[in-house]
């Protein structure tokens, strides 16, 4: 078990072990919870990038060709469970996911347009300052 600081003053000690995060990962991963769809209409206006063939098409030069300016859908998921390690000074976690994209035809059947395998390391710091808690987040593919 972790050794927990001795408190001098009242105060709210939270503690989360390595085996409790990848046991609730397991159990998301186990009961199908880590997928998510996204639709065009899902996303902001000024987000950079659109879930429309228009937008994809520098991607895919055929989508747009094939598919004139269609809503698209993505299918995000966990191919296998997230792993979660902490260490003194950051957390680090492994995912494994797929992203499936479709394009919307008028008719709402789904064309599937191509499939991304995305293993990503993530490493989050987290800082305190004064009474701001902050922290930055890396990403490697």
């Amino acid at each position: 078990p972790t050794a927990l600081p001795a408190a001098h003053e009242p105060m709210l000690l939270l503690a989360i072990t390595e085996f409790v995060a990848n046991s609730a990962a397991f159990a998301y991963f186990t009961a199908g919870a880590l997928h998510r769809n996204i639709s065009s209409n899902m996303l902001p206006r000024r987000f950079p990038l659109q879930l429309r063939t228009k937008s994809m098409g520098v991607f895919s030069p055929q989508l747009q060709e094939r598919y004139p300016d269609q809503p698209m859908e993505l299918h995000l998921s966990a191919r296998r469970q997230p792993l979660l390690s902490c260490h003194p000074d950051a957390l680090h976690g492994a995912l494994f996911s797929s992203a499936e994209a479709f394009v919307v035809l008028p008719n709402a059947t789904r064309v599937p347009a191509f499939l991304l395998n995305i293993d990503a390391n993530v490493t989050g710091k987290p800082t305190i300052t004064g009474n701001r808690l902050g922290g930055t987040v890396s990403l490697r593919g």
